[in-house]
């Protein structure tokens, strides 16, 4: 095995601290300094890591203990360092938040044991003194597990309050790395689901990157950070691979939806989508009038088609073309965003229509770890398999899933995608899946292969195999 990459998770005491500031501005100031950076982030969250990307020029990529469970952890981590200097790995909420009230499931804390890294915890001081100490006294020893090796102290007031608070921690025996005064007049705009996604205002997120690597690379010791990094014992496991599936068969064309409507999507479900002998065809739904030339399947990830209705029906075009996919037969998936662009309508506004489904924005958020069983047989999965999941978004649709396998309805109906607990989720139509639940596929590379493979087929004169009758 190759030499673990030295790695360090910048952690909060909580959300609000500045910990996705820090964890950005690190990295790029990592980078300014000549590293090569890899940034990752503790859960299912899509927006940090754009800004990730943006600030080491890599592809992002998400540690989530749910989504891909523990073994993967270490190995996702390598894959993701191949050819980097350092990780920084942002972490999620405080420090201990995590699935459990009561265990350390799924939170940062997890992840960095997982990976045997060290942890910088962020604490707002800006409001405080001696109580510094404190907060970082206890969360140095809450844990045993878990090595607090640095603090990075943000929103200081002046040098005096700074001076002030490196005194005060100096007996806790953790290491103060970084000073960070305050920035009032930089701010990373937010909207009902978080920050607002680089892909939506490129420029000014280049700046604000930018700002911020010279906000850190200023006030906080980069030569330490790097020392604490290197003293990671990630495990001595294989790197994940997306193992190579591809037949020899001529490649598929898998459409994938960008732009700033559909920024939400996992690097590696794409690294498995070409593993399995898909060629990726980008196409933005704003501006783009026609699927890709070679369309084999069309794969419209997250992001937030809510905000862009109206533009996205003004391309009738593209919405035309893509009901005409659908209706032909050929694989369409849809996770999140792309359900809604799939709806007969957004808010009264129409939308693809391949979907009988309206959908509303406004409703109250819905949030949190799912384990979802396959309600039917679909061109991702098999009735019956079992996955974990994602789910994160403030609309509703009308009717709220397919029907279950269990109903009776015409058959025309889309079926439900999943089952959920009590309820059933999302539809399956033909060769359309739609669903509110974003998966790894890291966990499910059979996800990716079937999709390639039933695009394949969809391209066949012969009438293609039914799903269930395929191998699993």
């Amino acid at each position: 095995m190759s030499a673990p990459v030295p790695t360090v998770v910048v952690a909060g005491t909580a959300s609000g601290v500045g910990k996705t500031s820090v964890a950005t501005g690190l990295m790029a100031a990592l980078r300014a300094a000549g590293h090569v950076v890899q940034g990752s982030k503790v859960g299912p969250d899509y927006i940090d890591p754009s800004y990730h990307a943006l600030a080491t020029g890599r592809p992002a990529r998400n540690l989530d203990v749910w989504l891909s469970g523990e073994d993967l952890i270490a190995p996702l981590a390598r894959h993701g360092a191949t050819g980097a200097d350092i990780t920084v790995v942002e972490g999620v909420m405080g420090l201990f938040d995590g699935k459990s009230p009561t265990e350390l499931t799924a939170s940062t804390a997890h992840v960095a044991g997982l990976l045997g890294a060290p942890v910088l915890l962020v604490v707002d001081a800006g409001a405080m003194a001696r109580s510094a100490a404190a907060i970082v006294h206890g969360f140095a020893t809450f844990d045993p597990g878990t090595r607090l090796a640095g603090v990075v102290l943000n929103r200081v007031g002046s040098p005096g309050h700074g001076d002030l608070l490196r005194r005060a921690i100096e007996p806790t025996g953790v290491e103060v790395v970084g000073v960070l005064p305050r920035m009032d007049d930089l701010a990373t705009p937010s909207r009902h689901l978080g920050l607002v996604p680089v892909d939506e205002r490129l420029e000014e997120a280049e700046r604000t990157v930018a700002t911020l690597g010279e906000w850190v690379g200023a006030h906080l010791d980069l030569d330490a950070v790097m020392r604490l990094a290197r003293t990671a014992e990630v495990p001595d496991v294989a790197a994940w691979s997306p193992v190579q599936t591809a037949s020899s068969h001529d490649p598929v064309g898998v459409a994938i939806a960008g732009g700033q409507a559909f920024s939400f999507r996992y690097t590696e479900n794409l690294e498995l989508l070409e593993a399995a002998g898909a060629t990726l065809l980008r196409f933005d739904p704003l501006h783009d009038t026609a699927l890709p030339e070679g369309t084999d399947a069309v794969y419209l990830g997250g992001g937030f088609p809510e905000v862009h209705a109206d533009a996205l029906a003004a391309n009738t075009a593209l919405l035309a073309e893509i009901r005409a996919h659908a209706d032909a037969g050929r694989p369409v998936v849809g996770e999140c965003g792309g359900l809604l662009y799939l709806c007969h309508d957004l808010d009264g506004t129409r939308q693809a229509d391949v979907l009988p489904v309206s959908a509303t924005m406004d409703a109250p958020l819905t949030l949190g770890y799912r384990q979802a069983t396959a309600a039917t047989d679909s061109i991702l999965w098999r009735r019956g398999e079992v996955v974990t999941a994602h789910e994160f978004h403030r609309t509703v649709t009308d009717p709220p899933a397919g029907a279950s396998h269990d109903d009776t309805e015409g058959e025309d109906a889309p079926g439900a995608a999943w089952l959920v607990d009590d309820r059933v989720e999302g539809f399956v139509d033909r060769s359309v899946h739609a669903s509110y639940l974003h998966t790894h596929w890291a966990a499910y590379p059979q996800a990716a292969a079937r999709l390639v493979a039933a695009a394949r087929s969809s391209r066949q004169p012969a009438t293609p195999t039914p799903i269930a009758q395929e191998p699993a």
